[in-house]
């Protein structure tokens, strides 16, 4: 079935899990009769090579199809369990807040309060920027990125102390943007300047644990095909403001009440640039976040924003997935080269997330840039791409088990070698408890990669500095 809302592209694959029914899913994998489906979408020149992998098709409709009928039990357990890790946490520990509740005195989180921590949040409540880290040294940026990637997932008033109180810098803007696709705001980022260093910090938020929308974005195999970009990931242009119909026009109308991501933070940009020449840019997140950081030069570079590219100071992204393939990989390298910005993907271990979609016969996304991987040690090193590049491979689930274990047994033994600051909290070692079963997803925290960019070598930037190639083989550079 084709449609009118996807004409800006010549070739494209769409689902549409809302419009699939639980027989559609199985006759999906024997049927031949798909082309007038309303749950997919193609052209029909290329309806038979773009749906040759029906048990891909199959598996992206199911995990879609189950996170519809599962938000609002995900979104409630997800906002009971913040609620009572802010409790507690308020509380001092579980200790106090029983004798607070015997004494009638509980102090009550409220959600929207300076003081009120997301799950992620809670995972390491770190919030002020490593004082060992300052601005002229070679990690500062890699460490300030990580740590607005990581406070990218609170809500405004957390982010507007954090950002005034401990990091001395000016918050330009918090925004929540609209989604053309969902149909509802579900992207959030916010723009800092760092006066100090005159830089603008960008950072968008990643996927959050009990959002089923972000993991529909994820989990969403559709892509769409643009003549100079090649094929690029569909839920993560539609989050980045792709215009319904309309695809990427230079210019679009906005509606303030349903402001796109691109286009509004792109203005922004250009506002804020025009007041200081010296001024540079940097864009910054964590997951989902990560692959939004990467699109925005790349939609950039479409739009011939060439003053923009050229103010553009680096991309610093972590466990960020796969975007588009060999063609948009090509594209991008091209927009290094002719900008000279840094483009550094901060991959940690066993963290699957950078190891989707697959690089195999199955999708062909590829990575770009430069890929600083680092164990679980955090010692870091120089790759084009990190180990075991898919994670379906026995050879890399192997190892991620024994280093769940490690990881789980570090959480003790690093505050004792590196300071308190590195101490995990509780809710941290349940999910290092449950990474034991799966342990790829409990490595894509943000806390780690927070670690790593605090405990890495100022050697590994210094030879970043000295090399125009990436190595194909890296070397090692302890802490």
């Amino acid at each position: 079935m084709t449609s009118q809302s996807h004409k800006f592209s010549g070739n494209y694959l769409v689902l549409r899990p809302d419009e699939v029914s639980v027989c559609d899913l199985f006759s999906l994998l024997w049927s031949d009769e798909l082309e007038k489906k309303a749950f997919l979408d193609c052209p029909p020149e290329k309806f038979r090579e773009n749906i040759r992998r029906k048990w891909l098709i199959f598996m992206s409709l199911s995990a879609q199809k189950i996170l519809l009928h599962a938000a609002k039990p995900l979104r409630w357990s997800g906002e009971k369990l913040e609620m009572w890790v802010n409790l507690v946490s308020l509380n001092r520990n579980i200790f106090v807040l029983l004798l607070n509740l015997v004494r009638g005195k509980v102090i009550m989180p409220e959600r929207e309060s300076e003081v009120f921590l997301s799950f992620i949040g809670s995972l390491d409540r770190r919030v002020e920027l490593d004082k060992n880290i300052e601005p002229g040294d070679s990690r500062y940026y890699g460490a300030l990125a990580a740590m607005a990637a990581k406070l990218s997932y609170e809500n405004r008033a957390v982010v507007e102390r954090i950002v005034r109180y401990y990091w001395k810098m000016e918050l330009i803007g918090y925004y929540n943007f609209w989604n053309d696709y969902q149909k509802k705001t579900n992207t959030q980022a916010f723009m800092v300047h760092d006066k100090i260093t005159d830089m603008i910090v960008v950072a968008f938020r990643g996927t959050e644990s009990f959002n089923a929308d972000d993991w529909s974005t994820d989990l969403d195999i559709s892509w769409y095909e643009l003549d100079e970009m090649g094929k690029i990931h569909g839920g993560f242009m539609k989050a980045l403001g792709l215009v319904m119909e309309k695809g990427w026009p230079p210019h679009v109308e906005q509606d303030n009440s349903r402001p796109l991501a691109y286009y509004t933070i792109r203005e922004k940009l250009r506002e804020q640039l025009k007041l200081n020449n010296e001024t540079k840019f940097m864009l910054a997140g964590h997951s989902l976040g990560g692959a939004l950081s990467i699109l925005f030069p790349a939609v950039l570079a479409l739009h011939k924003e060439t003053r923009l590219l050229n103010r553009l100071g680096g991309v610093y992204t972590f466990g960020q997935p796969r975007v588009g393939d060999k063609k948009f990989k090509e594209f991008m390298e091209l927009q290094l080269q002719n900008h000279d910005f840094r483009y550094l993907r901060y991959v940690y271990s066993n963290d699957m997330i950078p190891r989707t979609p697959t690089d195999d016969v199955t999708f062909l996304y590829k990575h770009f840039g430069t890929c600083l991987y680092f164990n679980c040690c955090y010692k870091g090193k120089i790759l084009e791409e990190q180990p075991h590049k898919n994670c379906i491979s026995l050879f890399a689930w192997i190892p991620s088990f024994l280093n769940a274990d490690w990881e789980l047994l570090r959480g003790f033994i690093l505050p004792l070698v590196k300071g308190s600051e590195y101490e995990e909290s509780w809710l941290l070692i349940l999910l290092r408890l449950w990474g034991l079963a799966f342990p790829g997803l409990s490595a894509h925290n943000p806390q780690d990669y927070v670690n790593a960019t605090r405990l890495c070598s100022r050697r590994l930037y210094h030879q970043l500095q000295h090399e125009k190639q990436h190595p194909r083989n890296g070397l090692y550079l302890a802490i």
